[in-house]
C-alpha cells in the first residue's frame, strides 16, 4: 500500500518540483533549454505509452484468450481500440473544451490575463488526466500480472516527464505579471488531477475485469495524443530544434531502460 500512494503521488511531485523552478530562474525559459525539455518529455511519454502500456496490453489480452485460431486477433484488438479510443477521447475534449492551444486562444471573449491564466490551467488538467489514469491503471494491473516495479516505472517517468512541464507553466504565469508563489501555486495544482485520476480508477479495479487491456491501451492513445498535438508541434517551432530531437532520444531510452530494469 506504500508503494502504491508514493506511486500515485510522485507525477504531482514532479509537477511540484518543474513549478518551483520559478524561484530560482528568470522570467523566461531560454529557448533552447525550453525546446531541450520538451523532447525530453515527448520521448518520456512515447516510451511509456509502448513499453510500459500498450506490449503489457497486448499480454495480458493474449493470457486471456483461449481460441487458437483467432488468439492473434483477439489479444492485438483491446491494444489497437483501445489506443484509438483513447486518442478519440483528448480529441473530443480538445474540441469541446475551451482552452490555450499551442499558443493559441481557442475561446472567445475578453483576453484578460484572468482567463488567460485560467484558460492554459484547463489545457494542463485536461492533459494531465490521462496520465494519471495511465498510473492507476498499471497499479490495477499489479493483481493481474504487472509487477509492482513495472507501475512504479510508469509513475517514474510521468513524474520525469512532469518536471519540465511544470516548469513551462509556471515560468510564463510569472512572466505575465503573477507572484512567484502564484505561478508556483497554479503550476502545482495542474498536476492534482493525476492522483484524483490515479484513485478513481484504483476503486473501480475490482470492476475492471478483461477491460483492463482496453484501458491500458486508452491511457496509451490518450498519451500519445498529447505528444502528437502539442509536445512536437511546440518543438518544431523556431530554432533549436535539434536540442528538442536530441531530448526526445534520451528521454525515450531512460523510460525504456527503466521499464526493462524495473519491470
Amino acid at each position: 500500500m506504500t508503494a502504491v500512494i508514493i506511486g500515485i503521488l510522485l507525477p504531482l511531485a514532479g509537477t511540484m518540483l518543474g513549478s518551483a523552478f520559478v524561484f530560482f530562474m528568470k522570467k523566461d525559459i531560454p529557448d533552447r533549454l525550453q525546446k531541450t525539455l520538451l523532447g525530453f518529455a515527448s520521448g518520456v511519454m512515447v516510451a511509456a505509452s509502448v513499453w510500459s502500456l500498450l506490449i503489457p496490453s497486448i499480454e495480458m489480452a493474449s493470457s486471456y484468450s483461449c481460441s487458437p485460431g483467432l488468439g492473434g486477433l483477439k489479444s492485438v484488438l483491446p491494444a489497437a481500440g483501445g489506443f484509438l479510443l483513447g486518442m478519440c477521447f483528448l480529441l473530443l475534449i480538445d474540441e469541446l473544451t475551451p482552452h490555450l492551444h499551442n499558443g493559441a486562444e481557442k475561446a472567445e471573449g475578453p483576453r484578460s490575463r484572468l482567463s488567460r491564466t485560467a484558460m492554459l490551467a484547463l489545457a494542463v488538467t485536461i492533459h494531465n488526466l490521462p496520465e494519471g489514469m495511465a498510473v492507476g491503471v498499471v497499479f490495477a494491473g499489479e493483481a493481474q500480472g504487472l509487477t509492482l516495479s513495472a507501475a512504479l516505472a510508469v509513475s517514474i517517468g510521468i513524474a520525469i516527464q512532469n518536471i519540465p512541464e511544470g516548469a513551462i507553466i509556471s515560468m510564463p504565469m510569472h512572466a505575465e505579471g503573477n507572484s512567484r508563489w502564484k505561478a508556483f501555486l497554479i503550476g502545482s495544482l495542474s498536476g492534482v488531477i493525476e492522483p484524483v485520476g490515479s484513485v478513481a480508477i484504483l476503486l473501480l479495479a475490482s470492476a475492471l475485469g478483461v477491460a483492463l487491456p482496453w484501458l491500458l491501451a486508452f491511457a496509451a492513445g490518450a498519451m500519445m495524443y498529447v505528444v502528437i498535438e502539442d509536445l512536437i508541434p511546440e518543438t518544431a517551432q523556431g530554432r533549436h530544434t535539434n536540442l528538442s530531437t536530441i531530448g526526445f532520444a534520451v528521454g525515450f531510452v531512460l523510460m525504456m531502460v527503466m521499464d526493462v530494469l524495473l519491470g
